[in-house]
């Protein structure tokens, strides 16, 4: 079972709690400096790493998939690394839809094997040599700003805009996996997904290109308006699918919320069974859920897709202009 974040992480200022930790949070940040120092592979085409700053889901597997298909639609043969979070298998693979489990590689891969190949390790560099000898003209990391064993050509920090930095601590004293300036230094360009709540583009006193984006339902929503629905999901925060299914005219009669990266025992499964047999109710979920449940059950499942609705469509062009040196 995993652990929610402490409520303390989330409070703008710096509770007795906070203060206590902050040695470990110092601990912390020396480890994620002193890590860094190592030399990461440099692999011969482009690295776009989609990273975030702080614990937690954020959007960078939706923003992920959205670059990858606009590469795609430039021509290109984009090739995603990820760790594998969730997953018993420690790589360096491609993942294989039709052979794999989420139990072997983790959801996110399995969902992100979809859109372009995937391949998950601990090592990113070990990764990008397999990928980059497989076809790929250019790399995505889904996740791995932290991490490096892999040189970026260009690193994203993502940010959720319904959550902010928190506390502004680093764990364990806070949200953050490293001091937000040491991260400003190493990214060249920032995204705020949702509504930007705490003002991330406004405030960040850094010169960097910054852009916002929304996530959106796919179309299959317009079908769950009026119905009786039961939501649940198991990603990084799943009050934002409950909120995006409210703010599309989908009132749920019940939501039920699961840890990131949940897996769903038979308990579980037993139980969205009965929910689902009362009359007229549906059951939705995430494409990130879907792929964790049972082949005979997910299909009795309603998967709602999501996808980015930028408040400039220039914007993720000018991403990728900047990935391949283009002014």
């Amino acid at each position: 079972m995993r652990l929610k974040p402490p409520r303390f992480w989330s409070r703008p200022r710096s509770g007795p709690a906070a203060w206590l930790l902050r040695p470990l949070a110092a601990l912390m940040t020396w480890g994620v400096r002193h890590r860094r120092q190592q030399e990461g592979y440099a692999a011969p085409v482009p690295v776009l790493c989609c990273g975030n700053v702080t614990t937690g889901g954020t959007g960078k597997t939706p923003l992920a998939l959205d670059l990858v298909q606009r590469l795609r639609e430039r021509g290109h043969q984009p090739h995603i690394l990820s760790r594998g979070h969730g997953g018993r298998e420690r790589g360096p693979l491609q993942v294989r839809p039709g052979h794999h489990t989420a139990r072997d590689v983790g959801d996110e891969p399995l969902l992100l094997a979809r859109a372009a190949p995937t391949w998950v390790g601990r090592n990113r560099g070990e990764t990008a040599r397999l990928a980059s000898a497989a076809g790929a003209d250019c790399l995505i990391m889904d996740d791995g700003f932290q991490n490096p064993s892999l040189q970026k050509t260009l690193s994203i920090l993502v940010m959720d805009g319904g959550v902010g930095l928190g506390n502004g601590h680093v764990i364990p004293a806070g949200p953050l996996r490293e001091p937000l300036a040491d991260a400003l230094r190493r990214a060249q360009a920032i995204v705020v997904i949702g509504e930007d709540r705490f003002r991330l583009l406004s405030t960040l006193s850094t010169l960097l290109p910054k852009g916002q984006a929304r996530l959106l339902p796919g179309p299959e929503i317009r079908s769950l308006q009026g119905k009786r629905v039961v939501a649940f999901a198991g990603i990084g925060r799943p009050e934002k699918f409950f909120d995006m299914l409210k703010e599309a005219g989908v009132n749920p009669i019940r939501c039920l919320p699961f840890p990131d990266h949940h897996v769903y025992s038979a308990t579980d499964i037993q139980r969205l069974e009965v929910l689902s047999r009362e009359a007229g109710t549906i059951l939705v979920t995430t494409a990130k859920d879907a792929v964790k449940l049972p082949s005979a059950f997910a299909a009795t499942v309603r998967v709602i897709s999501v996808e980015l609705l930028w408040d400039d469509p220039a914007f993720p062009e000018h991403l990728l202009d900047l990935l391949f040196h283009r002014p």
